[in-house]
């Protein structure tokens, strides 16, 4: 019986983000996706022990999407959460193609059909009655994204899905989709290393009511500390980032030697510090944490409790201004909308 015992709960209650006009969510949320791929091997138990910790320790908001695993990343989380649901939301996406005998992508399907047809598969996957939020994975640019937010409102009228979101598109397109049907988030990676949403979509989702969700707040494990890059997995996908390799990574490494002494001077683990700083963007900003194991939940947690004092923004800005890191986020910018 010592397995099902649950993280412990953090020092204080974890904090709540309003998401759109309906949902609320833990401001620090679990993104499931290294549960089944591009992190090395993953550890099905465990995974899912540590949804269940989370939900334990106050955790509401849980992000999967259908081409992970693929395909399987989703009765993964379905499984973790059986006999919770009524204490959760649950996010997934749609508009990836992938083949479950080929791990490989094979483009974008952004069309009225599929969404429909990603939709009810999904629900079969996860075994639940009702998406919370439902999100396009990439913009499809063969298909007016005025289309496909069309059958996704489409879904919320039928009462399959409860509320709609996006994920890394531009301002242009968030008002867009917006004019179509409310959208409650937009899903973009944000971060100390990448602050790519700050001059236009920041601004825009306050136009519109809707949250951010960034996704890698933590820059891939790299602003922890303890990422070494020459022990990844072969199938660690991180291998391949820009930013990563060689070119790139020693100038990283510098900016992450400061910002850790930074966070030792400040009595902070490095991962605390980078998460209260994404969470000090906004009221409407969760950040989605990628931890596979319980027991980094409960320091990523107790990040949502601390305030950052003016000064230490300022500092942290100075340390890291936009655009100063080196390299590109992904090595493929071709789903990215924009």
């Amino acid at each position: 019986m010592a397995d099902a015992v649950a993280a412990p709960r953090p020092a204080h209650p974890v904090p709540r983000r309003r998401l759109g006009r309906e949902l609320s969510s833990s401001a620090v949320a679990l993104g499931c996706m290294g549960m089944s791929e591009f992190y090395g091997p993953a550890d099905r138990t465990e995974s899912i022990r540590t949804v269940q910790a989370a939900v334990d320790a106050g955790v509401t908001l849980f992000d999967t999407a259908d081409v992970y695993g693929p395909f399987t990343n989703e009765r993964l989380l379905g499984e973790a959460l059986r006999g919770r649901r009524d204490q959760v939301l649950i996010s997934t996406k749609a508009g990836q193609l992938r083949s479950a005998d080929d791990p490989g992508y094979r483009g974008l399907d952004g069309s009225p059909g599929h969404i429909h047809r990603a939709c009810d598969a999904s629900l079969e996957r996860l075994g639940v009655d009702v998406i919370d939020l439902y999100l396009l994975h990439r913009v499809d640019r063969k298909v007016p994204v005025e289309e496909t937010v069309g059958a996704m409102a489409d879904l919320v009228a039928a009462g399959k899905v409860r509320a709609i979101g996006l994920s890394e598109v531009r301002a242009a397109t968030l008002r867009r989709a917006a004019a179509v049907h409310p959208v409650a988030v937009v899903q973009s990676e944000y971060s100390l290393w990448s602050r790519d949403v700050e001059d236009e979509l920041l601004p825009a989702l306050r136009e519109v009511d809707a949250g951010l969700i960034g996704y890698a707040p933590l820059g891939r494990g790299f602003l922890t500390g303890r990422l070494d890059v020459a022990r990844l997995a072969d199938d660690d996908y991180r291998r391949g980032l820009p930013r990563l390799r060689p070119g790139n990574i020693d100038r990283n490494e510098e900016l992450l030697l400061s910002f850790v002494r930074l966070a030792r001077a400040w009595d902070m683990a490095p991962a605390q510090l980078a998460l209260a700083w994404v969470l000090a963007r906004g009221p409407n900003v969760v950040a989605l944490t990628g931890t596979t194991r319980r027991s980094h939940l409960t320091q990523n947690l107790a990040a949502a409790s601390i305030p950052l004092t003016p000064e230490q923004l300022t500092e942290l800005d100075v340390l890291f201004p936009p655009g100063a890191a080196a390299g590109d986020r992904y090595a493929n910018r071709t789903t990215i909308d924009g």
